[in-house]
């Protein structure tokens, strides 16, 4: 149980001035959204102290797909053995060379499902360039190649990752080189296009990873551009969390025929405890945050922003305070990024400041709270933010901080 005083005094130092005067919900000189979300949406107190999780009974072992051999050594390797609900259901229709939809939750292992088909077609026709992955942020397209690597030890098999914020002539070597795979967010994977360093003629199988969060940030027209240029027959695998009306668009004007299979759980966020905090000013907001997370209950903690300049102010903010801290947000090089997401991993900084970069396709463990200090823009945003705690049938708590009118007393109760 945790209980904050909103009139509590800190002796922690100047904690509002080290902040900044203007406070976070504004940066780079742009005034913030409003988010008009009812803050009751926040509030989710029944929740149950211990997470019942429905175990999935899968018909198959990995064993049953008919892999080359070096695959299934892989997979045991790696401690794999029977497919979630995703890869149950899609893996068999991906190597039958039909065109797949796969509406699942993030974190199901969906990254697998469309992997290892790739990689058994691949290991029987070795053509370069033949394969394009793209995902929606940097984070998510180094995960799928490490589980890439992971999955094709000792066979031969290359990949090259195109994302912003990485060294240009270091991804023009590696796609010399010519690699079987190449995985990118659109962005960049356009950029290597229009300079003619990258041209997609061959490619006969395209992954299109949460696509719709690619749409969400605003990369249909470069994911449409980049479509085009690859040959009409291609096999498609489009994975999402939702079916919304930019991901049929997509399916129905760039997949043939296509299987779908839905093992789509509701995100309702039952099982996440959920509440707001009140706040009188941006001073007391600041107050109110560090209070909280002096408190022995949030070990591990996600802490969201709007704006890049505010997240990184508010992390370095907090550890001058001495709660250790670390920012993402996409003013950071993917060297920064990938070190300040391994300090936290490693719990090497208890609190990771983020912009909504992080709400989706990370693969953060045992999160035991979110703190929303800005307000997410829609309840999707939102969903997905808190999404990063109360995984694995683990228990988890969000805070939503909402700005009154008048004083009053927060409770935070666990």
């Amino acid at each position: 149980m945790y209980k904050n005083r909103s009139n509590s005094s800190f002796n922690r130092g100047s904690s509002s001035r080290s902040f900044g005067g203007r406070g976070s919900s504004r940066g780079g000189g742009g005034r913030r959204k409003v988010s008009n979300i009812n803050p009751k949406k926040f509030i989710n107190k029944q929740v149950d102290s211990v997470v019942e999780k429905i175990e999935y009974v899968s018909k198959h072992k990995f064993e049953d797909f008919g892999f080359a051999n070096q695959i299934n050594v892989n997979l045991a390797d790696a401690g794999f053995d029977t497919p979630s609900a995703i890869q149950d259901q899609t893996i068999a229709l991906a190597l039958e060379g039909k065109d797949v939809i796969g509406l699942a939750n993030t974190g199901t292992g969906k990254t697998a499902a469309f992997l290892l088909p790739i990689i058994n077609s691949l290991f029987v026709d070795r053509a370069p360039q033949s394969v394009l992955i793209m995902a929606p942020t940097r984070e998510l397209a180094q995960q799928i190649d490490s589980e890439f690597k992971r999955f094709t030890r000792d066979m031969k098999l290359f990949s090259a990752v195109l994302v912003g914020g990485m060294n240009f002539g270091n991804q023009l070597r590696a796609l010399k080189r010519r690699p079987h795979v190449i995985i990118g967010t659109p962005g960049r994977v356009k950029d290597h296009i229009e300079r003619r360093t990258l041209k997609l003629d061959a490619i006969n199988m395209l992954v299109l990873d949460e696509a719709d969060r690619m749409l969400d940030m605003g990369f249909v027209n470069d994911i449409r551009e980049i479509i085009s240029k690859t040959p009409a027959n291609r096999q498609t695998l489009c994975f999402s969390a939702t079916f919304n009306d930019g991901v049929k668009r997509i399916v129905a004007d760039f997949m043939r025929s296509p299987e779908m299979v839905s093992v789509k759980v509701s995100e309702t966020s039952d099982h996440i405890f959920q509440d707001v905090v009140h706040y009188r000013d941006n001073d007391h907001k600041r107050d109110l945050l560090v209070e909280m997370l002096g408190n022995d209950e949030f070990e591990r903690v996600i802490v969201f922003g709007e704006t890049k300049f505010g997240v990184q102010r508010l992390s370095d903010s907090l550890d001058k305070l001495g709660i250790r801290s670390r920012a993402i947000h996409g003013n950071k090089s993917q060297s920064q990024r990938n070190r300040a997401l391994a300090d936290f991993k490693d719990n090497r900084s208890k609190v990771l400041v983020a912009t909504d970069v992080a709400a989706r396709g990370l693969d953060i463990t045992d999160v035991t709270h979110v703190i929303n200090f800005d307000l997410p823009q829609s309840y999707d945003d939102y969903t997905h933010r808190i999404g990063r705690t109360g995984r694995g049938g683990k228990a988890g708590a969000a805070f939503t901080f909402v700005k009154q009118s008048s004083p009053s007393t927060n409770n935070f109760r666990r």
